[in-house]
């Protein structure tokens, strides 16, 4: 097995791409050990040491790291765990929890809009932060506002707040005129 790494625009956190499916569909995002009892994948990756984050996307794995921690010191051990985790067998995932489309459910005089915005995040805007290692799940709308949750390597990334207000609120604003603003959202 040859697990392939990339770096993201996060620095402190790194993509895995074992080359085999990790998640049938969904994402599940692990932001602590504790948060991690329903992944067997986590708790390996969590006990490695030094990791203060994993998610989990259809075919990679992204993990970040301590601040204090240098990616030369564990890398090699992440490798080694993710690679053990594949070959035992065991499943990513026990039962379905962790695994979800992502999207807060919305309902009331704004559906329509929120719809609108969940097929733009869908197409448009999920693709593209899944390559990063990443994703951005639609939160909530109130007031012209759009609230987005963002997972994986957006979780904390300097150019998160760049791509928040540059990108998709440019891009929603553009194609429904309700959306006066987006704004990210603590998970």
């Amino acid at each position: 097995m040859f697990i392939q790494t990339e770096s993201t625009p996060n620095p402190a956190t790194l993509k895995f791409l074992p080359g085999q499916t990790v998640l049938e569909a969904g994402t599940a995002d692990f932001t602590t050990a504790e948060a991690a009892a329903s992944s067997p994948l986590a708790q390996r990756i969590f006990a490695v040491g030094n990791v203060s984050g994993v998610f989990f996307g259809t075919d990679f794995v992204t993990v970040t790291k301590d601040e204090a921690t240098d990616w030369d010191h564990i890398k090699p051990a992440l490798l080694g765990a993710i690679m053990e985790h594949f070959q035992s067998g065991a499943p990513v995932m026990e039962g379905e929890s962790g695994s979800h489309a992502g999207h807060a459910a919305h309902d009331g005089p704004d559906s329509d809009i929120v719809d609108q915005i969940k097929e733009l995040l869908d197409t448009r805007v999920r693709p593209a932060v899944a390559q990063d290692g990443g994703d951005i799940t639609f939160h909530g709308f109130d007031k012209g506002v759009v609230f987005l949750h963002m997972q994986g390597a957006c979780a904390g990334c300097p150019s998160s707040t760049l791509t928040l207000k540059m990108g998709i609120e440019n891009l929603l604003r553009h194609y429904i005129p309700e959306v006066l603003e987006v704004r990210p959202v603590a998970a």
